[in-house]
């Protein structure tokens, strides 16, 4: 079945922090699993970290989430978080331990440059445009905040991702391998790409 064009707006309301959350840990739960479980303290600590400043959403007609693409900046992140938030639904211990594996994902930005902090849309609605709807949004909005170029992480093997970024101009800037992410989150290698602006 065909789904109809999507709205694109800045942000995800209150009242769907949830289906956001749940969205994220749909398509990020098997790589942040083993850190971030059980499912549901990483649903809990995703909808309290949250922040609207750094996300697009895609919605349908009658209001239904479609898919989000979150971003990061050195002003903050789509999913980020402080140690008191790790503390709040983890624990001091728990906090800690998850805080130390964390910060092998986080890299330092070069100026100009924002990145992508995840993009998922629902199983239904792929292979439609959504996904490609939502990168150019965030290119625009990107453009209007000073930005010269888009950055992003392809994880080895996701070869349907990377295809979808070279088709929308993104191109290959490197590639990196982490003794550490690979231990935390089974990830043995990415790809770094970017899109001029």
């Amino acid at each position: 079945m065909p789904v109809p064009p999507a709205r694109i707006r800045r942000g995800v309301p209150e009242a769907d922090r949830r289906a956001a959350a749940e969205l994220y840990w749909q398509a990020f739960g098997a790589k942040l699993g083993p850190v971030m479980g059980p499912r549901e303290r990483a649903l809990a600590f995703i909808e309290r970290v949250m922040d609207s400043d750094h996300v697009l959403s895609a919605w349908d007609g009658s209001g239904r989430l479609l898919g989000v693409i979150g971003f990061r900046s050195s002003h903050g992140a789509f999913v980020g978080g402080t140690t008191e938030d790790l503390d709040a639904v983890y624990g001091p211990f728990g906090g800690l331990w998850r805080k130390l594996a964390l910060s092998v994902l986080g890299t330092d930005l070069p100026g100009g440059v924002l990145a992508v902090d995840g993009l998922v849309v629902v199983d239904d609605a792929r292979g439609t445009g959504i996904g490609a709807a939502l990168i150019e949004a965030l290119s625009r909005e990107a453009r209007d905040r000073g930005y010269r170029s888009l950055q992003l992480e392809v994880v080895d093997g996701n070869d349907r991702a990377r295809a979808l970024y070279e088709r929308l101009g993104f191109l290959h800037a490197g590639w990196s391998r982490s003794f550490l992410a690979a231990l935390f989150f089974g990830i043995r290698g990415s790809t770094s790409m970017q899109r001029p602006l």
